[in-house]
């Protein structure tokens, strides 16, 4: 039982997300979480705005559960299975990140220096917050859909856009955390 409440190996993790695609192949429906935002934003009335959002929002219902979902889990797995133990960073880029001012998570998901609610105190990191968004969000539009949906979905489905999409999606993701990120927080 006491399994249940610290980080789940990858080999769980991984084999229930494989488990949940089959099931969604089997009942023929799409994964991705930019899908389950667009639905968001036609309930809130984005049609209105932009016609990508106009679409039969009740059809897709079945992904508002993903979203509420995956808030639950991640309010679970930060609450109740979180361990300090479990986040074992590389020594070099621990030393790499305090060079660049960002502390090192110590056991947290995420370094305060960046999302702590501190940030919002600096106008350029909530400059870079704000840019980032829009950026992932004109990306996930721009590559029809998101890391998750290409990554697990569409490679599940053996699709070649999205292999091409995740492909992308790691070789700008190295090209961030080489170049750009040195550049953006550099003392």
């Amino acid at each position: 039982m006491d399994f249940l409440f610290h980080t789940w190996p990858w080999y769980v993790s991984g084999f229930l997300i494989g488990l949940i695609m089959l099931m969604l192949i089997f009942f023929g429906k799409v994964f991705g979480m930019s899908s389950n935002l667009r639905s968001l934003c036609s309930i809130a009335g984005a049609g209105r705005i932009s016609p990508f959002f106009r679409f039969d929002w009740k059809s897709q219902q079945w992904n508002l559960a993903v979203i509420a979902g995956a808030m639950l889990g991640g309010f679970v797995a930060v609450n109740y299975m979180s361990d300090d133990s479990n986040v074992d960073i590389n020594p070099k880029t621990i030393a790499q990140l305090e060079y660049l001012g960002i502390d090192a998570p110590e056991g947290k998901l995420l370094p305060d220096a960046m999302f702590g609610d501190d940030v919002f105190k600096f106008p350029k990191m909530a400059f870079i917050l704000i840019v980032g968004g829009v950026l992932v969000g004109f990306g996930s539009r721009y590559a029809g859909g998101c890391t998750s949906g290409h990554a697990i979905s569409g490679l599940s489905n053996l699709q070649i856009p999205s292999l091409k999409a995740v492909i992308g999606f790691f070789v700008g993701g190295l090209l961030m955390a080489h170049f750009i990120f040195p550049l953006i927080f550099n003392k």
